[in-house]
């Protein structure tokens, strides 16, 4: 799917960004261009040659406007990496946005909460399978405090109680864990300290149900913007 599908019919500019005097009228064009780019995925993945094509400029400009709209915090920046920790993606998200967009997770995300001032910088270095077994064998290479959360948590089970266990289940469970050690190492190790299991486990049926185009995604910024919004 190419950026110019998922352009929406209209882009969203707040009073905070359309009067902010620190803002140059292109900057504030950016920021209502990334609203309706936003739309369809909750983020915006374009990249700068998309909108310096878009605009006529040169990707230095666009890079120049994105940073001027993070710098005041109206945009959060993700960076997604590969295993090599090369850049794969950069996701986009809207902070400061008084309207309810259509997200692709259920909860609104709180657009002062002060993680958000920062790039979290995404790299899983493994894959589901192989962070299972290592967790399984209690490897070292997994931090420890992680395990503490796993058993706060209930999700570490004997290998007699998981030959139990249907496929699904299995799924749902290998999901949520290798979903917690992505939040883990993206900067919300703190948030993991308060996260509930029960409300883990409705909050991913929930984003089973919705049938994302990415699980695992959506299901991490839904367990972010509920324990963002609130702490219970």
């Amino acid at each position: 799917m190419n950026e110019e599908n998922q352009i929406s019919y209209y882009s969203i500019i707040p009073a905070t960004v359309r009067y902010n005097n620190k803002l140059k009228p292109a900057e504030k064009l950016m920021y209502g261009e990334i609203t309706s780019l936003t739309n369809m995925m909750g983020y915006c993945f374009a990249n700068n040659k998309y909108f310096a094509n878009l605009y006529n400029v040169t990707t230095h400009t666009v890079s120049q406007w994105i940073s001027k709209l993070e710098k005041l915090g109206f945009i959060h920046i993700e960076l997604v990496r590969d295993k090599k920790k090369e850049i794969k993606e950069r996701r986009i998200y809207i902070l400061d946005n008084p309207y309810v967009q259509k997200n692709t997770y259920p909860y609104v995300l709180k657009s002062t909460y002060p993680m958000y001032k920062k790039v979290q910088d995404i790299n899983i270095k493994y894959n589901i399978d192989e962070l299972i077994s290592l967790l399984e064998n209690k490897s070292s290479e997994i931090p420890k405090d992680f395990y503490i959360i796993l058993e706060r948590l209930e999700f570490i089970y004997p290998k007699e109680i998981i030959k139990r266990m249907n496929k699904n289940s299995i799924d749902m469970i290998n999901n949520i864990i290798y979903t917690l050690y992505d939040l883990y190492h993206s900067g919300f190790s703190n948030l993991l300290s308060i996260v509930k299991r029960e409300s883990l486990i409705n909050l991913y049926i929930l984003s089973k149900d919705y049938k994302p185009d990415d699980l695992l995604n959506y299901y991490k910024r839904t367990i972010i913007n509920k324990y963002t919004n609130n702490s219970t």
